[in-house]
């Protein structure tokens, strides 16, 4: 490269105390393991890259991380098994609750990375379990996506606000659009996966 080459970059990082523990793989032109081994490198690969080897090479250094957790709340059993057929499709540990109190057990049990929340449940509907959530810090960051039939109003959506990221209206999304809205929600609080361990 032009102005510092990727020798003195990884030279560099060697002696930078905070850096020197991250792994860096060599890809260049010239077969120089030696001074590659030499200079710390976890991996060395020449040009043209074979794909396959880097990725294998890559897999090594990645970070474990444990399988999403989705906690389900929803008294329909029918709605249950449509969305837990949509989402284990995708490798995600999915976990049911039947209305608002078995919820807060299994919170107490183990805090999932995201919530799935009917609203009109019988014995504590979703506005209360929101409003459970908010009370206590350890759960108040948990993201809640709202699965409903209720067309909701201006107060409704008040009530949700501070709690919820999502609303989806039953009958009216495709499995797609759950999924995406996971997928996004889980990409901006990787910490709640890596970070806090459950009892996935």
């Amino acid at each position: 490269m032009p102005d510092l080459d990727g020798w003195s970059v990884l030279a560099a990082l060697r002696q930078d105390v905070e850096l020197a523990e991250i792994p860096v793989i060599m890809v260049t032109i010239l077969d120089e393991r030696r001074r590659a081994a030499e200079l710390g490198a976890a991996g060395y690969l020449t040009k043209p890259i074979d794909r396959q080897r880097l990725q294998r090479m890559i897999e090594r250094f990645r970070a474990p991380t444990r399988p999403t957790r989705i906690l389900m709340v929803e008294d329909d059993e029918l709605q249950r098994e449509r969305v837990r057929g949509w989402l284990e499709g995708q490798q995600w540990i999915v976990q049911e609750a039947e209305n608002g109190p078995q919820a807060l057990a299994s919170l107490q049990a183990a805090e999932p990375d995201l919530i799935l929340l009917d609203l009109m449940m019988p014995e504590m509907d979703g506005f209360a379990v929101v409003a459970a959530l908010q009370k206590e810090t350890a759960w108040r960051d948990i993201p809640v996506i709202v699965i409903t039939s209720l067309d909701l109003d201006a107060k409704d959506r008040e009530r949700l606000s501070s709690g919820v990221q999502s609303v989806l209206v039953k009958e009216m999304f495709q499995p797609a659009d759950l999924i995406n809205h996971i997928r996004q929600i889980v990409r901006r609080s990787p910490e709640r996966r890596n970070g806090k361990e459950g009892a996935p």
